[in-house]
């Protein structure tokens, strides 16, 4: 009987799946991949398996209460019905944060869990929603393994002195700092660059993580030197909601001279600001690019958005003494090929020279010339996730072969 994992990856309102056969092969066998959106409004469930196709699709109108725990029992079923007489041995997690303690995937104990929940008030919007999935498995099969791989792990290679604020040692130590985010794409792009060009391997790349969260992260040698996000996934570049970095001074003028409280600040500046504060009009560049030419507000955020990718961008190139190439990934930065037009002609100073045909076309190299090149490279949060958790099983059967 082959063994199956199954991978998840919670949102505020989603459930992204993968499912992968363990035949032993080196890289990870996908065979379903899908997700559950509109949790807790209008659920919708989508799943296709391993050439595209759609193999299960359901929609619950106006199910206002289908949250999570629905999903998974719903998925349950849907798998033992499709999984063909694949045991499932364990089940991976995208988890925010895993603070300064974890740099690696990690078994889920209850002890773990307890920590990792210790965490939330450093990722109050997201730290919950990871946990939540964990609770609902380990209560329905208690026996299951369970391994979590972490946002922030990929980061932890950053030099110390710039994961420091300019605060008191007592408080630094109490874990305010700077995380970053967004790791677990950043890793599988750091796979994939040997695949695509040696110099983004072994040189000096900046990625573009560009989709409703967006960052951008510095590699030396695939190896993270810097990041934009920081002590929480509302820092750095504007976002589809989110401000992005914003003087603190700003905060208190919230709270005091807007009367907001600290929690309706800290709502406001997660979901009620980026492109959709700027714009009036919506968090989507899709829509802003199709009203842009009518509404003055929807350039104005796209403007804005693009201003900031190329401010952070130098601060990124000044970290790592240089630039070699530069990678765009998620939903606006794979699909969106005038938004990579319009950060490729602002960061033109580095040396990019935009390749219009390529870039329309939008995969690999979108760059020409003899300075430092741009491609797009997909990216898979839970293809990274499912080869953490094997290398983890595998240590572990080792560990548990040698004692023997």
């Amino acid at each position: 009987m082959a063994k199956v994992q199954l991978v998840l990856n919670a949102g505020s309102s989603s459930l992204k799946f993968q499912v992968f056969v363990d035949d032993g092969a080196d890289v990870p066998n996908r065979i379903y991949r899908g997700l559950f959106e509109g949790l807790g409004t209008e659920p919708h469930f989508k799943v296709k398996d391993h050439e595209g196709a759609v193999v299960g699709e359901e929609r619950w109108p106006g199910h206002g209460g289908f949250g999570f725990e629905e999903a998974l029992a719903y998925l349950s079923d849907w798998l033992a019905a499709h999984r063909g007489g694949h045991q499932l041995t364990a089940v991976g997690h995208r988890v925010v944060h895993g603070g300064p303690n974890y740099s690696h995937a990690v078994r889920l104990t209850p002890e773990v869990i307890a920590e990792l929940d210790a965490l939330s008030p450093l990722a109050p919007l997201h730290q919950p929603r990871s946990m939540e999935p964990i609770r609902i498995i380990a209560r329905r099969v208690p026996g299951l393994p369970q391994i979590a791989a972490f946002d922030t792990a990929f980061h932890h290679t950053q030099p110390e002195i710039g994961q420091l604020f300019a605060i008191p040692q007592a408080i630094t130590d109490a874990g305010v700092k700077r995380y970053g985010f967004h790791g677990l794409s950043y890793a599988y792009l750091a796979t994939q660059f040997p695949k695509v060009d040696a110099r983004l391997a072994t040189g000096r790349v900046v990625a573009a993580h560009l989709g409703s969260g967006a960052s951008l992260c510095g590699y030396e040698a695939g190896r993270s030197v810097a990041t934009t996000m920081g002590f929480s996934a509302l820092d750095g570049l504007m976002m589809g909601t989110r401000c992005g970095t914003i003087d603190a001074g700003v905060v208190f003028y919230l709270q005091r001279e807007m009367g907001m409280s600290a929690a309706e600040a800290e709502h406001f500046l997660y979901t009620k600001c980026g492109l959709l504060g700027v714009s009036g009009i919506s968090n989507d560049m899709r829509e802003l690019r199709e009203k842009a030419e009518a509404e003055p507000g929807a350039q104005r955020a796209i403007d804005l958005f693009v201003y900031r990718i190329n401010r952070e961008f130098g601060s990124l190139v000044a970290a790592l003494g240089g630039v070699d190439g530069f990678v765009f990934t998620a939903g606006i930065g794979e699909n969106d090929a005038a938004t990579r037009a319009d950060v490729l002609n602002a960061i033109r100073w580095a040396g990019f020279e935009l390749d219009e045909d390529a870039n329309l076309i939008g995969a690999g190299k979108i760059t020409r010339g003899s300075g430092p090149q741009a491609y797009v490279i997909p990216t898979d949060e839970e293809w990274t996730i499912v080869r953490e958790m094997r290398a983890l099983m595998s240590r572990e059967d080792e560990s548990r072969t040698s004692a023997a």
